[in-house]
């Protein structure tokens, strides 16, 4: 089973400056609008807190980074053009 993960940050204003770093998260199951969406580190966000990234820019969340598959056959790349 492939894992879909993606990459967002914390908009401007939401969060202090130093706290906008870009947290890795999993796409929710199809069909399902939830009301968080929870990073790995375990950092919650709701609606209109985040902007959506095509790929990381700025600094990341070393916790998330811990926890994001390493193995490349468990990730679906295709949401990132196959990068």
């Amino acid at each position: 089973m492939t894992v879909r993960l993606l990459l967002a940050r914390p908009l401007p204003g939401t969060v202090g400056e130093t706290r906008r770093v870009v947290h890795v998260f999993e796409v929710p199951p199809e069909n399902t609008t939830p009301e968080q969406l929870i990073a790995l580190c375990g950092s919650a966000f709701g609606p209109g807190q985040l902007e959506l990234l095509d790929r990381l820019r700025g600094m990341p969340c070393e916790s998330c980074l811990r926890r994001t598959p390493t193995d490349p056959e468990l990730i679906d790349r295709s949401a990132y053009g196959g990068r």
